[in-house]
């Protein structure tokens, strides 16, 4: 028990360190584009890929139920509604989590192993705002430029299997889709996305920042940083949706 109180407070002050960091200068734009660009390059092909199948799955699974009812007219509003609030956000942060938070615990956890931080810091350079900072910011702000293209991709894949099946048209497919989501729910994923990259990148920088014990440290730091994350992203992700409901 006092070992979890530590780590609370250890994970508090790291959080704290990350906020005055990223709001004084010199600031690192050029990292902060250059791991931008990793977390959405390395996140890109399985997001595009799962999203596709997500939306199709999705689509296949729901039709027998609402055609039972005589509702297959509502099946691109169920998707939109189950895409949008849930599936895009949850999924996309998952694979990120999966993919980036891994990536980002095995590098520090290399370079804390390997003294390379405790070089930087001799040569005068700022490794936690060099670091942690931009990859913390990258993840935070990159989450809701892939949870907006999951859902385009998974919309998509949608359309061609109620097009296949119905030959619905594009435009009647968007108009019946959007007919129930309000600004709320764009809000409301937005919000999410944004917690869930915070998450992913305080979670993988953690555990990297603080690895030890060699390179078992580091796989150790990697495969800590998924399923810390993995957790807490579930835990926001139930709370989100309370106080939504509530508001709603």
């Amino acid at each position: 028990m006092d070992t979890f109180f530590v780590d609370i407070y250890s994970v508090s002050i790291f959080i704290l360190q990350f906020f005055k960091e990223a709001f004084s200068g010199p600031f690192e734009f050029k990292e902060i584009v250059n791991q931008c660009y990793k977390v959405g390059s390395k996140s890109l092909a399985l997001v595009s890929l799962t999203g596709l199948v997500t939306g199709i799955v999705f689509t296949t699974q729901s039709r027998p139920s609402l055609s039972v009812f005589g509702a297959s007219s509502w099946l691109p509003s169920l998707v939109a509604i189950a895409v949008i609030r849930a599936l895009a956000p949850l999924v996309t942060a998952l694979i990120v989590a999966g993919k980036v938070g891994s990536n980002i615990g095995a590098e520090l956890g290399s370079m804390k192993v390997t003294e390379q931080i405790d070089a930087m810091e001799v040569s005068g350079t700022n490794p936690f705002k060099f670091l942690v900072a931009t990859r913390i910011i990258a993840t935070t702000f990159m989450m809701p430029v892939l949870i907006l293209y999951t859902g385009f991709v998974g919309m998509m894949g949608s359309f061609l299997n109620v097009y296949m099946n119905e030959s619905t048209s594009f435009p009647a497919f968007i108009k019946s889709a959007f007919s129930s989501i309000v600004f709320l729910d764009i809000y409301a994923s937005l919000f999410k996305a944004l917690s869930f990259g915070f998450t992913i990148g305080v979670a993988g920088c953690y555990q990297g920042y603080n690895a030890q014990n060699g390179t078992q440290g580091v796989g150790r730091a990697a495969n800590l940083a998924v399923v810390i994350s993995m957790y807490l992203i579930f835990i926001e992700e139930i709370t989100i949706v309370q106080i939504i409901n509530s508001i709603r």
